[in-house]
């Protein structure tokens, strides 16, 4: 007779068998970031533990060899839904028939560096691979950028895949947003889970609005406001924004590396998300297309809003109430977007 939980083995075992594989880019691939994202994706955490994969790795070509011992790693985890991985340096390879990309490699700002210097480096970069995703990826692709500038980077992949729909491109806020959530837990002594409806707004970057006024926490069995929870408005208006806004900053300073396992975990959290939907009644921190929204917040941006998601759907929450606080921080990282584009986009076009 078999167990119960054997019987459950051999279902899933059957099911992955069935499925058929998708295929997921990872770029910047050689990288501190992807060596803590690619176990996770390969051992089913982000897309199903029924759903095989095809890994592709995408690296520039003086980190090939090391792409090569990552593989090896990869391999060497002997996990039973990847079913190929494939490292290259040449998108033709690297974009051809995407399910889902998450798009990690970007120039980094380097010692002495203009920020114009980098947004010029990271546009070539991200006209680049959108130009692939047009020519090579499926039109249903998924895309999330990890690397910074994200909301711009974001934004000019989306430009460069015209025939790709805007709301298939997302980027990375979720990590501010767990920090968050975190930083709420902490002060309040309660698990992370206890926290929910944070909400980022904004660009990834120190101008971004970590918001409390809509989150709920559960305290000891009983909901309450997030701001009833913490019970410190000070703090909540000034160093709970502060730490999440350079939070990144501060690992860097201790480490002398940038997050990694934080950061992989959060890209976990938002493709599976897209993947799966959100759980009801829940939203999460997304930097979206900005279009016709309730909040005001100018058109053609990759913005950071709360979104809720279904059938692998976004959809903005609407209807918050903002009061004049949050409207100024909202308006104000909305200015540096503003002006992130305006300056990519004349790069864009030279």
């Amino acid at each position: 007779m078999l167990t119960l939980l054997s019987a459950m083995y051999l279902v899933v075992r059957t099911a992955s068998a069935r499925a058929e594989p998708i295929r997921v880019l990872v770029t910047g691939a050689a990288g501190q970031i992807a060596y803590s994202l690619l176990y996770s994706i390969a051992k089913g955490d982000v897309f199903g533990k029924d759903q095989p994969i095809i890994l592709v790795l995408l690296d520039i070509t003086p980190m090939l060899p090391v792409l090569d011992g990552v593989v090896m790693e990869l391999q060497d985890c002997a996990l039973p839904l990847l079913r190929e991985v494939i490292p290259t340096d040449k998108v033709e390879v690297g974009f051809k028939d995407l399910d889902a990309a998450i798009l990690v490699g970007s120039m980094p700002r380097k010692e002495g560096m203009e920020r114009k210097d980098l947004l010029k480096a990271n546009v070539a970069i991200f006209k680049t691979q959108g130009e692939a995703l047009e020519k090579y990826a499926k039109k249903t692709v998924k895309v999330l950028v990890v690397g910074n500038p994200a909301n711009t980077n974001c934004l000019i992949a989306s430009k460069s895949a015209p025939s790709i729909p805007k709301e298939n491109f997302s980027c990375l806020t979720r990590l501010d947003h767990n920090r968050a959530r975190s930083q709420v837990a902490i002060r309040v002594g309660v698990p992370s889970d206890s926290v929910k409806n944070v909400i980022i707004w904004g660009n990834h970057s120190s101008t971004q609005y970590p918001d409390v006024h809509h989150a709920i926490v559960n305290h000891h069995g009983k909901e309450m406001s997030g701001f009833d929870a913490v019970n410190d408005e000070s703090w909540l208006k000034g160093d709970f924004i502060t730490t999440v806004q350079q939070r990144g900053a501060a690992v860097i300073k201790a480490r002398k590396l940038s997050s990694a396992m934080s950061a992989a975990k959060a890209i976990c959290d938002h493709m599976k998300d897209i993947w799966f939907g959100t759980p009801d009644g829940e939203w999460v921190s997304m930097g979206i297309y900005s279009t016709g929204n309730s909040y005001g917040v100018p058109d053609d941006l990759m913005y950071s809003f709360p979104v809720m998601i279904k059938n692998k759907t976004w959809k903005v929450v609407d209807g918050l109430s903002i009061n004049d606080f949050s409207r100024g921080k909202m308006d104000g990282t909305a200015a540096e977007l503003v002006e992130e584009r305006d300056t990519a986009l004349t790069f864009l076009g030279a």
